[in-house]
């Protein structure tokens, strides 16, 4: 039976199981009329008849279903157990447990949410109703300067409830394609005077085979008359990760030119007469002919990456509430987060094709593909090549809003809102310095592992050097002179400081005006300002040598990859053991170099100002069982974009950036549609249909251009580029056979134009720093407003309390897409992010003091991203397996035990076929243990 049968076979059970449960124990709810509030839930009864008072898990998944059949939109929720007490340690992996939205655990943890087979960047998170700035720790490679927010910054424990908008509704702020999340944080004029939370805890992970602390607290009062309140939380997680795996660069000649020839990395054309001969007439082919291997692709750079991060947040809001009078309430609330995220990478990689192509000994071919090869002592300057990073990053995220909201006696509602919100992240500093080696190595690939031996000791300092390649410095298009002469050296690494700034103000009014008792209840009018900047403010300290120096003479102690590191993660050989420097090192040896002074990076440095303006009317109706709303939002958006381009010419190789900004505007119009009908109490069906937009990558909207000089890659943005459009259509039958109970079919479909996606031009040309000349082969890649896409997708939900304590959660979700085809691509792709397949099933079981819950995901492959080489990146099947266990020692004391990862799975990424791998990681397991106090 295979791995997908297995998943199917189990969700079909749990979905069986959970009919039969539910008809067996159906009772007539309590109707409850729709309401943006939290409705109330019905805490008890049984099958039986007998009452039983429902409190904890079951409680909560009680509440969401109440949010969602009460709402008018397609809705799903997770609502927090307690104060302090949210399902999942991560509000990331609490999201993925609704039908339709997954996570990426490229990192171990989930860090953005893909809705409804859409990328995260085009999924807006709200908190409580508006955006918040942010920003990424500078090493993530999924999000740059993106649009939606990195879940692992905010505390599960501030949650109330999480509210995921499948279907937009006019009144909800725009720039979601998939979904929009709504985070509802706690007030204190809604909870009890002097209510009190306290948590401590530990958290251990097995692969850094270390440990941290953490703690909460949260403490509200209000005063008796309920007229004047205030809350204030804070937190502190710290967590120690450490991932080790190979890399692959994209496939070398994976595709012939357009007049049939190849780029062979190891045989050589002879243009007049086409005969083919190896660039080392000596190297031997098994599995082919020399023509077999001059069509072959191989892999273009084979890196063993071991990464060390420490992920310290500490986060602090508070809440202040006053109720001058009964239909007045003035709220202000701050947030804090503070978040350092530094880490530490080494990167032991070859490059066989551009730097040892010459010097082939040997070669395995199989199905088109170089699976072995084996190469000599380096004729060229290096073989490989061992670059150490050390990232400083602090994230910060301020937050400050105020809320006025007015209600009339007859239902008339008015609120007016004004926030500012700011965050900031990125690399300050990055020190980054390289070493090489000549070894002979020798590589062997599978769709599963990587082999690479060299001969000769890699922990040997002796065996590696430094940049041996002197040339002329210049920086920024501008010769560096030292006493009057320009100087001539070898660039060994440097430090760069690119901080990234994201600032959002906006102003809101809202208004609710009753129409009666008639067809049409509500109209609701609305109007909103915002005034965004994205910025990327990059500086940098160039290091260098005039003579180069071996490993063993930097004058440093030097260490050795750790002894079992990449076990398990399909990397073997002995490129698993090689040079290590330590933090302090790298520093040092920069800081005893020869470094320039700090300079801006006028190419790298852009800057995207965005201001919006929107205003909205929507009219609810509920009568006879059918409800629902229908409006439209008209949206006006003006970007403008500030960067600088260098262009290299024959004449002029390396050019001064010239700072230049381009301006676009449009306006836009959102109808949206969303009817439920209420067949009987216990039946619910839905549809809904929108327009929607979702406005680009604030960086794709630079057009900067930043290039990797070993690897001959670039990329840029585009800022001409258009908003995603879609026409967004859900169906929904839902049914209710009693309280805690829920099955529901979602049929949804999106159709997207102005579909964005990088493509890549090859054999461009830019000035190599690195070898201070031209070079004319760099691959550059660029988004562009590709065509249309269309994603469909069945999700199948159900839950219900079976009996003794006993519960359970599943659901599935099939969804396909399909695009236009790209220019040079052959075929379609997925939208990235998009499995087809997910399952998810959490069985639980909560009696008297005791609670146990053990979370079940699946998702299928997944295309992510247009990688190097126009490498069509793409994830394999990834299962995780978390559990948790409390146990309340009093009525206000209770244990609690987290696991995660418990089958220590590994992250596995290949180039479009499963026979060409590109990325195997293993993140470890994490285990929680934590006391909490309540009161």
């Amino acid at each position: 039976m295979t791995m997908r049968m297995r998943q199917l076979v189990l969700l079909s059970t749990a979905l069986t199981g959970l009919a039969g449960t539910a008809q067996a124990q159906q009772t007539p709810p309590s109707t409850t009329p729709p309401s943006e509030a939290a409705p109330p839930v019905d805490t008890s009864g049984d099958a039986t008849g007998e009452d039983v008072v429902v409190t904890g898990y079951a409680r909560s998944l009680r509440q969401a279903i109440e949010v969602k059949r009460s709402a008018n939109a397609v809705v799903d929720a997770i609502s927090a157990e307690d104060i302090g007490k949210f399902p999942d340690r991560n509000v990331a992996e609490s999201l993925a447990h609704i039908p339709g939205v997954s996570i990426d655990r490229r990192f171990g943890e989930g860090e953005k949410v893909a809705i409804l087979g859409t990328d995260p960047a085009l999924n807006r998170m709200l908190l409580d109703g508006h955006a918040l700035a942010s920003a990424d720790w500078g090493g993530n490679d999924n999000d740059p300067s993106s649009r939606t927010f990195n879940y692992s910054l905010l505390a599960p424990e501030l949650v109330d409830r999480l509210e995921v908008y499948k279907s937009p509704e006019a009144r909800l702020e725009d720039g979601s394609l998939g979904g929009t999340v709504i985070v509802r944080t706690r007030r204190p004029l809604e909870l009890e005077a002097n209510s009190l939370f306290g948590s401590g805890g530990y958290t251990y992970n097995d692969r850094s085979d270390k440990g941290s602390v953490r703690g909460s607290g949260l403490y509200s009062w209000k005063n008796k008359d309920e007229t004047f309140g205030f809350l204030v939380a804070a937190t502190y997680d710290k967590q120690q990760l450490v991932r080790a795996g190979v890399e692959f660069f994209g496939y070398d000649n994976s595709a012939p030119n357009a007049d049939g020839t190849y780029n062979s990395p190891f045989v050589n054309r002879d243009s007049a007469t086409g005969a083919l001969s190896l660039k080392n007439p000596n190297a031997t082919i098994s599995g082919g002919t020399i023509s077999d291997l001059y069509k072959a692709a191989s892999p273009f750079g084979i890196n063993y990456a071991y990464f060390q991060q420490q992920r310290e947040r500490t986060s602090v809001s508070g809440t202040v509430q006053y109720r001058p009078a009964s239909n007045l309430t003035l709220t202000l609330n701050g947030l804090h987060i503070n978040g350092n995220y530094n880490n530490y990478s080494q990167a032991m990689y070859t490059i066989p094709g551009a730097w040892s192509g010459a010097d082939l000994q040997s070669a395995t071919i199989s199905n088109g593909l170089v699976t072995a090869a084996s190469f000599g002592a380096a004729t060229s300057q290096r073989n490989a090549q061992v670059d150490t990073l050390v990232r400083a990053t602090k994230l910060k995220t301020d937050n400050l809003n105020f809320f006025a909201d007015w209600e009339g006696d007859d239902g008339a509602k008015v609120t007016f809102l004004g926030g500012w919100s700011k965050a900031t992240g990125g690399r300050n500093p990055e020190y980054l310095f390289n070493v090489q080696t000549k070894l002979p190595f020798s590589y062997a690939i599978s769709p599963t592992t990587a082999e690479v031996n060299y001969t000769g000791d890699l922990t040997n300092p002796a065996n590696y050097f430094t940049n041996p390649q002197n040339n002329p410095v210049t920086i920024e298009g501008v010769p560096y002179n030292v006493n009057g002469t320009q100087l001539n050296a070898a660039q060994i690494g440097g430090l760069d400081y690119s901080v990234t700034t994201d600032r959002d103000i906006f102003g809101d009014f809202d208004a609710t005006v009753p129409l009666g008792d008639g067809f049409f209840k509500q109209v609701l009018i609305g109007a909103r300002i915002t005034d965004h900047v994205n910025k990327i403010d990059a500086r940098g300290i160039n290091t260098y040598l005039t003579t180069s120096k071996l490993g063993s003479e930097l004058g440093v102690t030097t260490l050795t990859t750790p002894d079992g590191i990449f076990d398990g993660s399909g990397g073997s050989g002995s490129a698993t053991q090689y040079l290590n420097l330590p933090r302090d090192a790298v520093i040092d040896i920069l800081a005893n170099s020869i470094n320039t002074p700090l300079f801006t990076k006028v190419g790298g440095s852009t800057r995207v100002e965005e201001r919006t303006a929107a205003s909205y009317v929507q009219v609810n109706f509920d009568q006879g069982g059918l409800r629902g709303n229908l409006g439209g939002r008209l949206v006006y958006t003006r970007d403008v974009s500030y960067y600088a381009l260098s262009l290299p010419t024959l004449d002029n190789p390396n050019p001064v950036p010239v700072p230049t900004s381009t301006s676009t505007d449009y306006l836009k119009f959102l109808p949206a549609l969303n009817v439920a009908y209420e067949i009987n109490p216990q039946v619910i069906v839905r549809g809904a249909v929108a327009k929607v937009i979702s406005r680009p990558r604030y960086q794709d909207l630079a057009a900067s251009i930043t290039q990797n000089d070993v690897t001959f890659d670039a990329g840029g943005g585009n800022p001409n580029l258009k908003p995603y459009e879609s026409t967004n259509y859900e169906v929904t039958a839902e049914f209710y056979p009693r309280a805690g109970a829920l099955l529901s079919l979602e049929l949804y479909r999106r159709e997207i134009g102005n579909y964005i996606l990088s493509t890549t031009l090859n054999n461009q040309s830019f000035y190599n720093s690195l070898e201070g000349r031209v070079i004319n082969t760099y691959r550059l890649s660029s988004p562009i407003n590709a065509g249309k896409a269309k994603v469909n997708g069945v999700l199948v939900n159900g839950q219900a309390e079976i009996w003794g304590g006993f519960g359970i959660q599943a659901n599935y979700a099939y969804q396909d897409s399909s695009t236009s085809v790209i220019p040079g691509v052959d075929g379609e792709l997925n939208l990235p992010y998009l499995s087809k397949h997910t399952v998810n099933v959490i069985p639980y079981f909560e009696k008297g003091p005791f609670q146990a819950r053990v979370s079940y995901n699946y998702r299928s492959s997944y295309f992510r991203a247009i990688g190097r080489l126009n490498s069509f990146e793409m994830v394999a099947p990834y299962n995780q397996l978390d559990a948790s266990a409390s146990l309340a020692l009093t009525p206000n004391i209770s244990l609690t035990v987290n696991a995660q990862n418990l089958l220590d799975e590994t992250y596995l990424q290949y180039s479009g076929t499963r026979d060409r791998p590109s990325a195997f990681y293993k993140n470890g397991r994490t285990f929680v243990g934590s006391v909490t106090f309540r009161m």
